[in-house]
């Protein structure tokens, strides 16, 4: 099992994601992340997709996506070749004794803390996957009250493979 990230060019109409989600829904394919967000074009949505299995899967998952009509374009994002970028939000339980300690791990990956309440702290990191996953490993010996991840957003390197429609 292989893990691969599309790039989705789409109409911004509604149903679009819907429509999507069914196609992977319907042929057991799997999500592992999915973003949308509007274009610098209001017409057109930025969609980022993970998913993952074997070559003739990944393959069949392309050539059905190119099939619906929203689409107007369809890109892999490879690793070397692009950046990618995850949002989280991380709920960590901290008396004022514990705050330093969690601030001090946030402050090494130049992560923000967004809120502060009596018994909790807030903490904002963007940054790749593993950098995320390093963090929260960090955080282990804190209790997590609640976590929120994006998944994953990206874009091409250059200027090579933009699609102007």
């Amino acid at each position: 099992m292989q893990k691969k990230v599309f790039q989705l060019l789409v109409d911004n109409t509604s149903g679009v994601l819907s429509r999507i989600s069914g196609l992977f829904s319907r042929r057991g394919y799997n999500i592992e992340s999915i973003t949308a967000g509007v274009t610098a074009d209001p017409r057109f949505t930025r969609i980022t997709i993970v998913t993952s299995g074997d070559d003739e899967i990944l393959e069949q998952i392309e050539k059905q996506l190119a099939k619906l009509v929203d689409i107007r374009d369809i890109k892999e994002l490879k690793p070397e070749e692009s950046v990618y970028r995850e949002l989280v939000l991380i709920k960590v339980k901290a008396a004022a004794d514990k705050r330093p300690g969690v601030i001090a791990v946030a402050d090494v990956f130049r992560a923000k803390i967004i809120d502060v309440s009596p018994e909790s702290l807030i903490i904002e990191l963007t940054g790749n996957q593993s950098k995320i996953d390093a963090f929260i490993g960090l955080l282990d010996g804190y209790e997590i009250l609640e976590l929120a991840r994006t998944g994953i957003a990206g874009l091409g390197r250059g200027i090579e493979n933009v699609t102007i429609l």
